[in-house]
């Protein structure tokens, strides 16, 4: 099993402010013979709709020296997860949660607004001091 991202702790104390309640820590995604471990599934009921949403979480840090290096990697994960989940739980919904920072430095330049154009990736952008998610970006 791949090791923890130094926000993942951060990530779900987030989420639970935000009544999301952790279902899978790690999210395992078995395809053939392969093992592939989102690191988050949640779910949140929905009151008015009588049912759960469901959502799987890839949290990345973007610590490297290169952004578009880690922009690169976690593309590469997503969409490898994103095809997989897309056969195996239909009713998931994959999200990349980075913290402002490099949501600010990345997806706010025109490469990242590119990038969010087609509406396949999905963020969750958190303030990883105050623990808390600032903006769901499907």
């Amino acid at each position: 099993m791949p090791a923890k991202d130094i926000y993942h702790n951060t990530v779900i104390t987030a989420l639970e402010k935000d009544d999301w309640i952790i279902t899978h820590d790690p999210l395992v995604i078995r395809w053939g013979k392969k093992d592939l471990y989102v690191d988050l599934g949640a779910e949140k009921l929905i009151a008015a709709e009588k049912n759960n949403q469901k959502i799987a979480i890839e949290i990345k840090s973007f610590i490297s020296k290169s952004a578009i290096d880690d922009l690169e990697k976690a593309l590469g994960q997503y969409i490898l997860y994103y095809d997989l989940l897309v056969k195996l739980q239909p009713e998931r919904t994959l999200y990349l949660a980075i913290h402002r920072e490099p949501y600010v430095d990345v997806f706010e330049d025109p490469i990242g607004e590119v990038l969010l154009e087609n509406q396949r990736l999905k963020l969750l952008v958190f303030d990883q001091l105050q623990e808390i998610i600032l903006k769901w970006i499907t």
